[in-house]
């Protein structure tokens, strides 16, 4: 989505946000969701709301709460899948409350924090999106992207923000400097957009809006060249934001291809600031506006420095000369290349036959064309959490070749 699509929604969800710490006796699994009870009431300056209730586990919070209790999560997730919300109940409630024969465990002496939406209507369910640690240090998406506004402002870089993404577990934002471009001819050698192939482009037009407004940017600095066909890359970074436990507040660097959106992230220089904070004391969950404050303040100096950084003349070429350097070695098994880059980073066989597809469509038989075909790929993933895990491994894999 864009950044105007974005905003309102986590405004939204910022009104919409309970967080609660509460012990294992607290909880427990009732027909598949979770239900909370003897929990005080929330104060805060909405008013006196009560938690107590069914909430809807998301995805993410059911693997939480197995990874919590020690049930294997595929296992969870399958009971799920296969509507054996009886077994479900029975598995969560045995590890959180202890022994009902003898083969059980004692009762969890923990307490969780517990992310939760309220119910959008007073006789239904809430969404309960994340179990954690007591110890978990709240940062949450729309403070992360106002924070990071700034620094960019406080940086003074022109920059745009091309596009976001907002999933049950983080929120990702990718940003670009226009003015900030070169060539890269050895990196993009005969490579065409594999967006030309129209069963390619009809995938990616599920999940993302049209590009053509990278061509009158790449006619400018590709003279010479073929419209839509100029070797350009752009400098530009990523940041994201996880408010579930997943994973913390990360800035990466990234280059942009012009021929079709291609977003080759840089992981190696990326920033990350971890959720920890100190142990929370049971009930609702509210932070001091001088503790959030600087904590904020934090990420935006982060973001000014990162910022300065990554869009400087001199570290933009050395990406650029690296990525030329090792773009040109050649692919003749381009199945078996793929095959031993799945075992070696993790592509799932559906991945695989995607990035091939993308590969083959693109037509550059070198490194760089795996590179292009797996950021080429991952703008056809509906889970952007997935999609932007790809991109992260796309320069890996060019110099695994």
């Amino acid at each position: 989505m864009s950044l105007q699509d974005l905003v309102p929604l986590l405004e939204q969800q910022q009104a919409a946000k309970v967080d609660v710490v509460a012990s294992a006796s607290s909880i427990r699994a009732t027909g598949g969701m979770i239900e909370l009870f003897g929990v005080g009431p929330v104060v805060d300056d909405r008013g006196v709301a009560c938690v107590d209730g069914l909430y809807l586990p998301t995805g993410a919070a059911d693997g939480q709460i197995a990874d919590k209790l020690g049930i294997p999560v595929r296992y969870l997730r399958r009971l799920r899948e296969r509507e054996r919300l009886d077994l479900y109940d029975g598995n969560v409630n045995g590890w959180l409350h202890g022994p009902t024969g003898t083969e059980l465990p004692e009762p969890d002496e923990r307490s969780f924090l517990l992310r939760l939406f309220t119910p959008a209507r007073p006789d239904g369910p809430g969404v309960m999106r994340a179990l954690v640690s007591d110890r978990y240090g709240i940062i949450d998406n729309l403070d992360v992207l106002a924070a990071v506004l700034e620094g960019i402002r406080d940086a003074g870089a022109d920059t745009e923000i091309r596009a976001c993404d907002l999933t049950d577990s983080a929120m990702h934002c990718k940003v670009y400097c226009p003015q900030m471009s070169a060539l890269a001819p050895r990196f993009l050698a005969n490579y065409r957009s594999a967006f030309a192939n129209p069963a390619l482009e009809a995938e990616r037009q599920r999940v993302a809006g049209d590009l053509d407004r990278w061509r009158p940017l790449a006619a400018r600095e590709g003279q010479g060249y073929d419209l839509g066909s100029e070797p350009v890359v752009f400098a530009g970074f990523r940041f994201s934001n996880d408010e579930t436990g997943h994973h913390a507040v990360r800035l990466t660097p990234e280059l942009v291809v012009q021929i079709c959106g291609n977003g080759l992230t840089i992981p190696m220089f990326a920033h990350t600031q971890r959720h920890l904070g100190e142990r929370l004391d049971a009930g609702a969950v509210s932070w001091s506006q001088d503790t959030l404050r600087k904590k904020l303040a934090v990420i935006t100096a982060e973001t000014r420095d990162r910022v300065t950084e990554w869009l400087s003349p001199e570290f933009f070429a050395a990406r650029v000369e690296e990525l030329e350097h090792a773009a040109g070695a050649p692919i003749t098994q381009p199945d078996k290349t793929l095959e031993t880059l799945s075992k070696r980073l993790g592509f799932s066989e559906a991945e695989r036959t995607g990035i091939l597809s993308h590969f083959i469509a693109g037509g550059q038989l070198t490194a760089a064309g795996i590179a292009n075909a797996v950021t080429s790929y991952s703008q056809t993933i509906l889970d952007g959490d997935r999609a932007n895990a790809l991109d992260d491994l796309a320069l890996h894999a060019m110099s695994l070749v």
